[in-house]
């Protein structure tokens, strides 16, 4: 095996040593970095509901006080408008999802289901916890969702949930007497949990490492040729030049001109070290003739 081939085979060889290891930081960089990116984007529709459940309470509820004295309206309830909200939005990105999770519900379409209760019961179990964070696989694809507690800490709620009795006769009216009752004061009830896609941040994670997969691959490509280029140049051909004019002087062809030697590295120390042997074996055999 050629000199040349070792050289290829070692760079070869510390490239895909080199590769695996970075490889396998960068796929789990930027794959955390695309659940951080969906993460932000939930935090973000969270505080959208928020928002919508702030500005209903301040600025609806009090222009329809008059209404609601004869009549019950649900667009004047926070987490109906905050439903509502992104029941719209949904109509266009149908893989982005908010619902109130409630344990016991007055409206039913917000009543828990398996995983939704598991969150909710999470909360119960730790009031100290605030938020949660998980992935799940649903119809559309995986999605990040993301749940913060609903607890009643305004006695003023409990106007529409102590029992059917003591509740506004419209609101009974709305909903029967089968859910939403019961409920006391700073108990956690629900969950607000939004549902945001991982499929495009993930995708574009991977095309992220694919692209520089393939960057780093082309890097070494062009390394590799610029270094054998390098390597004939400066060592390969050097070598086979001394290889050559041995083979000459060891069949008895004295008459070789010296080598060029440019430098000081180990390549001219080495054809220094040929043509004083070169000369030294030429006065040697002349030596021999003279006697």
């Amino acid at each position: 095996m050629s000199l040349f081939v070792k050289f290829n085979l070692i760079l070869v060889l510390v490239f895909s040593v080199a590769l695996v290891p970075a490889g396998y930081i960068s796929y789990n960089l930027l794959r955390s970095n695309a659940r951080a990116q969906v993460i932000q984007n939930a935090r973000i529709l969270m505080e959208t509901a928020m928002a919508t459940r702030s500005y209903t309470n301040r600025q609806i509820k009090p222009l329809l006080a008059d209404r609601l004295a004869e009549v019950f309206l649900p667009q004047s309830v926070p987490a109906y408008s905050a439903t509502e909200i992104f029941n719209y939005l949904r109509e266009t990105h149908p893989e982005y999802t908010y619902k109130e999770a409630t344990l016991n519900p007055t409206n039913p379409r917000d009543r828990t289901v398996d995983w939704e209760a598991d969150v909710v019961n999470a909360f119960r179990a730790d009031l100290k916890l605030k938020e949660i964070i998980g992935e799940r696989d649903g119809p559309l694809g995986r999605s990040l969702y993301l749940g913060r507690p609903i607890q009643i800490t305004d006695a003023g709620c409990l106007s529409c949930h102590t029992t059917p009795e003591e509740t506004p006769a419209a609101v009974v009216k709305a909903y029967g007497t089968t859910g939403g009752y019961g409920w006391k004061l700073n108990e956690i009830i629900g969950a607000q949990i939004v549902a945001v896609p991982m499929s495009i941040p993930i995708s574009m994670a991977d095309q992220a490492f694919k692209t520089l997969l393939g960057s780093l691959l082309g890097v070494f490509a062009f390394t590799l040729v610029f270094l054998n280029v390098l390597l004939y140049a400066v060592v390969i051909r050097p070598i086979k030049r001394l290889s050559r004019m041995a083979d000459q002087v060891s069949t008895g062809d004295l008459d070789i001109p010296e080598v060029a030697v440019r430098g000081k590295d180990e390549i001219a120390v080495l054809a220094s070290s040929f043509n004083r042997m070169r000369i030294s074996l030429v006065k040697a055999l002349k030596m021999l003739g003279d006697e």
